[in-house]
């Protein structure tokens, strides 16, 4: 049977700076999970840290609480843009298994590495806009978050969400890819990612339904973005990453036992009308 994400998550918790969560609150309302939001309060040796190890260190705080609760822990940033009965979508997982570490419900440059026979797809992503952690997982991640300080400094840029497969599958956890995105990322371009080389948006390349509300970047005026072209864009980026194996690489494809079931859930996900 399908285990809904509102039967087993404890508790969301929302970070966020100054930006606004009463949209999304309402959204977490209507679902009746209970939700947090977590404020990153300014102090004053966080004058030269880079914006990305802020966003590390508004994350750890929800790590840390959720070390302490026995259930999942759904995370999300404050730009995120939830579908309409998120509460009644599956779990990516099977919620039972001990070795979980992270599901992300909202994927960038995802790819998958095998399904299993339940469906629930083994993968990776990048960006930490909506997430699920177990206990475990979670104090895993605070470890990480040391690591990032030692190791690449507090004023340094770091792409550190783009380390959190490997960081987790090292101690030996599973992470999962949703068949599709539970929610849009609703922000802005970020320049810190353009001047380091990287793309400034990420959209979600599908989605299991209607958001419920409108994302910023299309109530944005000054910058005059329509909200059906950035969804066709990002409709058609996911199409084409599929086809240039990006999704599902040949390699994986090839040295699996059940290629078919890949390929059947790489193919399956992208067979919908809603952009």
């Amino acid at each position: 049977m399908t285990i809904q994400l509102r039967d087993r998550i404890e508790r969301i918790f929302i970070i966020a700076y100054k930006e606004s969560t009463e949209l999304l609150e309402e959204a977490f309302q209507k679902e009746g999970i209970p939700y947090e939001v977590i404020r990153q309060k300014h102090q004053p040796d966080y004058k030269n840290y880079s914006s990305s190890y802020l966003c590390l260190l508004n994350h750890k705080q929800a790590w840390e609480r959720a070390t302490r609760l026995e259930k999942l822990t759904l995370i999300v940033e404050a730009d995120f843009v939830p579908v309409i009965g998120i509460g009644k979508l599956p779990i990516p997982f099977n919620p039972d298994n001990s070795d979980v570490g992270i599901a992300w419900l909202y994927t960038c440059a995802p790819q998958i590495y095998s399904v299993s026979e339940e469906g629930f797809a083994q993968g990776f992503s990048t960006s930490m806009v909506a997430y699920l952690v177990t206990s475990l997982s979670a104090q895993y991640l605070i470890e990480l978050a040391d690591e990032i300080k030692e190791k690449i400094g507090a004023t340094n840029y770091s792409t550190w969400d783009s380390n959190v497969d490997s960081f987790l599958r090292a101690r030996k956890l599973k992470n999962y890819v949703p068949f599709r995105n539970y929610g849009e990322h609703g922000g802005i371009p970020n320049p810190e990612h353009s001047k380091n080389g990287l793309s400034a948006t990420h959209r979600a390349d599908i989605l299991y339904g209607k958001l419920a509300f409108m994302p910023l970047y299309a109530t944005d005026r000054d910058r005059g973005q329509n909200y059906f072209s950035v969804r066709l864009q990002a409709r058609l980026k996911g199409l084409a990453r599929l086809a240039m194996g990006k999704y599902l690489r040949l390699p994986v494809l090839k040295g699996s036992s059940v290629p078919h079931r890949l390929l059947g859930f790489a193919v399956r996900r992208q067979l919908s009308v809603k952009l």
